[in-house]
């Protein structure tokens, strides 16, 4: 039977996950010259700037006050609570614990649109989807134990699960009120403001120090992958697929970023190359795959 989602939705996030994917690199390029929040505040300052290269779209944006309210709080979700949590998850815990629990969005996002959208995964999809956090948890256990875990690491990463969650679960909501440009461009105004407000504390008001980064030519760069590619296209690109796919297909192309990562750091930064490694990314791929296949499988089932 023919999937009525199409592939297109399936493409737009294939190509945000692995952009996504290799923006790993990029940061961590970029944090060897700034403070995370002055990279955040940079990235997203540049990437509401280019939403106004479209003016048509810009022309065709209507909001009414309630969702315009709903817009902000989608902003609020993803990027402001999710990057923050992410960040300071990753500096406050295990690499093994950041990632297991980043690898639980999808879970936490499926079982989530349960009750609140109303969208029951198939048996198939729920245990695909687990095979696929599987393979992020071996990646996980594979890569070199660093940091320490405390109390602020777990809050942090909680925020980070659950903002993620609900920015799915409203970008699904509101994919039928309003249009993926518009939803990025909340997103965007909502991260250039709340991140440049915390870079420009950070580097109390001193906007030589807040400009001083770009006089770097690597971290100019960087700023702009991950401008132009991790956040208009992907952002874009994601909020496409969330209004064309349910929450289970959807989510589970989230461990995808990880086995990209991986793929990344081998082939660029030549980090030692495992076959078990291989084979953890190739377990995402399959519980990815499967996740759709059980998904149409379930649509065709619905048609008859």
């Amino acid at each position: 039977m023919k999937d009525k989602a199409g592939l297109r939705p399936i493409l737009a996030d294939i190509i945000c996950h692995g952009c996504w994917g290799f923006s790993f690199l990029a940061s961590r390029t970029a944090l060897n010259t700034a403070h995370v929040f002055v990279l955040l505040s940079h990235r997203f300052l540049i990437s509401f700037l280019i939403m106004h290269l479209f003016p048509r779209q810009l022309a065709e944006m209507r909001c009414k006050p309630r969702q315009l309210l709903l817009l902000l709080a989608l902003g609020v979700f993803q990027p402001a609570l999710y990057f923050f949590g992410e960040q300071f998850g990753i500096l406050h815990s295990t690499t093994i614990f950041s990632g297991v629990m980043i690898a639980m969005i999808p879970v936490v996002s499926t079982l989530a649109a349960v009750p609140i959208l109303k969208e029951r995964p198939t048996v198939g999809q729920l245990l695909f989807g687990l095979l696929s956090v599987g393979g992020v948890i071996g990646i996980g256990l594979l890569s070199k134990q660093s940091g320490r875990l405390d109390w602020i690491g777990v809050a942090a990463l909680v925020l980070a699960v659950v903002s993620a969650a609900g920015y799915t679960l409203l970008a699904r909501g509101l994919s039928g009120q309003t249009t993926p440009f518009s939803r990025t461009y909340a997103m965007l105004i909502v991260g250039a403001v709340v991140f440049t407000v915390l870079a420009l504390a950070r580097c109390r008001g001193d906007l030589s120090a807040y400009l001083a980064p770009f006089r770097t030519t690597s971290y100019l760069l960087s700023v702009l992958f991950l401008s132009v590619f991790c956040s208009v296209v992907s952002f874009f690109l994601s909020n496409y697929a969330i209004s064309k796919l349910p929450v289970a297909r959807e989510t589970v192309f989230a461990n995808l970023t990880t086995a990209v990562s991986v793929f990344a750091g081998v082939v660029i930064l030549h980090e030692p190359f495992s076959w078990l490694g291989l084979v953890f990314c190739l377990v995402i791929l399959i519980g990815i795959y499967g996740v759709q296949r059980a998904g149409i499988r379930k649509g065709s089932k619905s048609e008859g």
